[in-house]
């Protein structure tokens, strides 16, 4: 009888030991160690610029190999519609005006290598819990949360004083400035200004001048004197920063070092794809964290000479395609050291495409599809749904496509929590964590409401009604598009937040995005019964979000967004701050 009992209890119990023994290793992996993390974002790239979103113009094989072998998000939604915000709230999990990252005036990202705000050095991104857990973490490309707080080597807002172990690349954001033979873009009106009232100050001084030597102004030439040093001052004060932007803003540095002043864009994607590469197969035998923020697709679209020409989409296509390649060429890497089971790969865009930038006939930003709006907006979708996959062979399924609201301040808590890591637990984390809903284990997402900032003025909101599958969206504050009947600001280049250039809604207005995505069908209480309900929702809802604001000090007032001469990262002496010092470094083959 004994016998016959062990012999059952065998039989029972050998399938259920060979059943977990075969179980895919990567499965087993994801619970038994800290898996790699490799964040891939690009820069101004509308959703309607990728293939698997459904762009047919413009070749973008790789991105859509990831969503084939992994998740795609429909809804994945930026916590802001310009680049400074919104990575603030991409590292730390945050709303950014939580952290003082979000504007109260029109200067709405760090304008200045050389100013003094940024991510402040008590907000914990993620790159530091992970630091924490024995992580080593990279930073490859653009930074643009600033650099100096009171001195011009305190790096207090700097990548390595934010969990990052090494970083390489831009500490600003590319603009045009940055290619000689671009129109300059930064502050392109306010430098007219400025050059105008100069040229205005010299006429009158040389006329006032020309009166007094022939005797029709009765002036001295000691008040002609003066007025002529202040005419100079004022132009040196403005001209030494305006004048020489591409060498204050346009460098490259490696950890704390600058390297190129200005930088070569010639071969700057060369060298972030080299580094990005040499990062993953340096670290590949310890968990890591890869943050690849590329320049593309930012202006001036600094492009290879390979990709010139290749798509449709002129050179904004041009661009997107060769970043596509990037992506492939960081994929191929993974996979060739072995890590493709190992490795967490995400791809997202840090905001909506730039519909006003352009260039005469030259259409320069990005297409962000069915949706309304784009980069600055802060409401409408265009400006706000980006890009969102994620790929885990093993872990997550593939071909699996999700349409319910996330934020990339999700990946704050979704990171840290596949670390082993544990959140802060002394300030409010708005993201929310992403392996149940990738994975399968819940049905809906967490998020029940979502708002939306420009600057610090609260423009939309809106709440997933889930049992129903209703997402609704309220608008309180629109911009006021030029010319009438256009869908972008492009009397101005940029939408305001606040001012003449909006519209204040009351009631607000409203819609179901579930049925209308690309906003054009506003609701009333006339053709929708729910309607005084749902804006009563919102309501308290954003009284209860407003309740755990606290105030901080402002990191993009105008005092830190100015320029400071003494804060200006410098390679070399104080103002003759050039070198090249990748001059020697053969760059990789492209």
């Amino acid at each position: 009888m004994i016998w016959q009992l062990t012999s059952c209890w065998t039989s029972l119990v050998t399938p259920l030991i060979f059943r977990l023994l075969l179980q895919p290793p990567a499965v087993q992996l994801s619970i038994i160690i800290q898996p790699n993390i490799v964040l891939l974002m690009a820069d101004d790239l509308g959703i309607g610029d990728v293939g698997c979103y459904g762009n047919d113009t413009i070749r973008t094989s790789n991105i859509d190999r990831l969503a084939k072998e992994g998740v795609k998000l429909t809804q994945h939604i930026a916590a802001a519609p310009l680049c400074t915000p919104s990575r603030a709230a991409f590292l730390t999990g945050r709303y950014p005006l939580r952290s003082g990252m979000d504007a109260v005036n029109n200067y709405r990202v760090i304008f200045w290598n050389g100013g003094s705000g940024g991510l402040p050095p008590n907000e914990t991104t993620f790159a530091r819990i992970l630091q924490q857990q024995g992580y080593s973490t990279g930073l490859i490309g653009k930074w643009h949360q600033g650099v100096n707080c009171e001195s011009r080597n305190d790096h207090c807002h700097h990548p390595l004083k934010h969990g990052f172990d090494y970083f390489y690349g831009m500490p600003f954001t590319l603009i045009s400035d940055c290619q000689p033979t671009e129109t300059p873009e930064m502050d392109r009106a306010f430098r007219r200004k400025l050059w105008l009232s100069t040229q205005m100050i010299g006429l009158t001084i040389l006329t006032a001048a020309l009166g007094r030597l022939t005797g029709l102004i009765s002036v001295s030439w000691k008040t002609l004197t003066c007025f002529a040093g202040f005419s100079l001052l004022f132009f040196i004060s403005w001209f030494s920063s305006y004048g020489f932007v591409r060498h204050w803003n346009c460098i490259m540095m490696r950890n704390h070092e600058v390297t190129e002043q200005p930088m070569v864009t010639e071969r700057t994607t060369s060298l972030i794809l080299r580094e990005s590469i040499s990062f993953i197969e340096r670290n590949k035998h310890k968990p890591f964290l890869l943050f690849l923020s590329f320049l593309h697709s930012h202006t001036p679209l600094i492009t290879t000479e390979k990709f010139l020409g290749r798509s449709s989409h002129g050179l904004y296509g041009d661009n997107v395609e060769e970043m596509d390649w990037m992506v492939g060429q960081v994929l191929d890497v993974i996979d060739k050291e072995g890590l493709e089971n190992t490795t967490l790969v995400y791809f997202a865009s840090d905001h909506g495409g730039w519909l006003e930038r352009q260039e005469g006939q030259r259409q320069l930003g990005g297409w962000n599809g069915i949706y309304r709006g784009g980069k600055a907006m802060g409401g409408w979708e265009g400006g706000i749904r980006v890009p969102g996959i994620f790929r885990w062979p093993g872990v997550l399924p593939a071909s699996k496509v999700i349409d319910e609201p996330t934020s990339l301040m999700d990946i704050y808590p979704t990171v840290v929590n596949l670390a082993g890591g544990v959140l802060p637990q002394d300030r409010v984390i708005d993201g929310r964590d992403l392996m149940p809903l990738l994975q399968g284990t819940v049905e809906h997402s967490e998020h029940e409401f979502l708002f939306h900032y420009c600057g610090i003025h609260l423009h939309a909101a809106r709440w997933y009604q889930k049992d129903s599958g209703a997402i609704w969206k309220a608008h309180y504050v629109t911009p006021i598009f030029r010319p009438l009947g256009a869908g972008a600001c492009y009397d101005r280049g940029f939408c305001p937040c606040f001012g003449e250039g909006v519209t204040h809604h009351d009631p607000p207005l409203l819609f179901d995005l579930s049925q209308d995505p690309s906003e054009a069908k506003p609701l009333s209480a006339d053709t929708e019964p729910l309607f005084d309900t749902v804006i009563k929702k919102i309501g308290r809802a954003i009284e209860e979000h407003r309740r755990t604001l606290t105030p901080v000090p402002e990191q993009l007032s105008m005092y830190n967004t100015v320029w400071k001469p003494w804060l200006q990262p410098c390679c070399g002496t104080f103002p003759f701050c050039w070198c090249d010092k990748e001059g020697d470094n053969k760059p990789a083959n492209l």
